[in-house]
């Protein structure tokens, strides 16, 4: 069984962990990626990204100064560079080693630039989200790009674990870079809301962190089977059986 979460746009490269560092399996890939984000000056990834006059200063900065070698001075690792809801949910920094080791192997983190991360895998500071109309080389937009190379690499994966379950904890912008006509799994969608004004409804905010959450009690437990996610009561939620189905998991807070 895999866990798979979306990266996020704030980073933290300021603390150094104390662990291993794998490289990205498709930094080949990224590099194709790099050498058309490097000749785009500031004006080019406001359009592309839609993002203000400072964050495309340092985006310009970051693409022109990536280095081709992932070093200890210039890198991370990705489940402790990304520094969004969902890692505030996931709480990484107080992994154990026997927790790191498994969350390797069960856990995955798609990424625009690097397509899938391991945990330990090293990474460089970037903004690229998936949904970005970045046309290169004959692609018109990252999905094509990445095509059906991030399916395979989780087919691979539950292969030498033995099994064929993917839990979706991503959003729909990044999942849809995961091709379903080429995955070899069954995905399990969780759903969690909140009750607020007389309904339940998804927040955004405490849905993403609460797939972290999620993520950190799969790694905490060394869950393996889908259905101990049942147990998950981190925070308040629980298990809503009613509304839950084979390929979806729906947890309910509040009420």
């Amino acid at each position: 069984m895999i866990a798979i979460v979306s990266p996020a746009k704030s980073l933290d490269f300021e603390q150094t962990i104390d662990a291993p560092r794998t490289k990205a399996r498709f930094f080949d890939r990224s590099k194709e990626l790099l050498e058309v984000l490097k000749e785009k000056n500031e004006a080019d990834l406001q359009s592309l990204m839609d993002i203000s006059d400072s964050l495309a200063e340092l985006n310009v900065y970051r693409f022109r100064t990536f280095s081709t070698r992932h070093t200890e001075k210039n890198s991370k690792q990705s489940m402790f560079a990304f520094k969004g809801d969902v890692y505030i949910g996931l709480e990484a920094e107080d992994f154990t080693a026997e927790d790191i080791d498994f969350a390797q192997d069960h856990f995955r983190i798609l990424s625009g630039l690097y397509g899938l991360l391991r945990p330990l895998d090293a990474i460089q500071p970037y903004r690229l989200e998936m949904g970005t109309q970045l046309k290169v080389n004959g692609y018109s937009n990252l999905y094509e790009f990445w095509g059906d190379t991030i399916a395979k690499s989780i087919n691979r994966d539950l292969s030498k674990q033995g099994d064929k379950i993917l839990i979706n904890l991503a959003s729909q912008e990044y999942f849809r870079s995961v091709d379903r006509k080429a995955l070899k799994a069954k995905v399990i969608d969780v759903e969690f809301k909140d009750f607020k004004n007389g309904q339940y409804k998804i927040i955004s905010f405490f849905a993403k962190k609460a797939r972290g959450m999620m993520s950190r009690y799969i790694i905490k437990n060394r869950i393996s089977d889908p259905v101990d996610l049942k147990g998950f009561d981190y925070d308040g939620y629980y298990f809503d059986e009613d509304n839950s189905t084979d390929e979806l998991l729906a947890f309910k807070r509040g009420g």
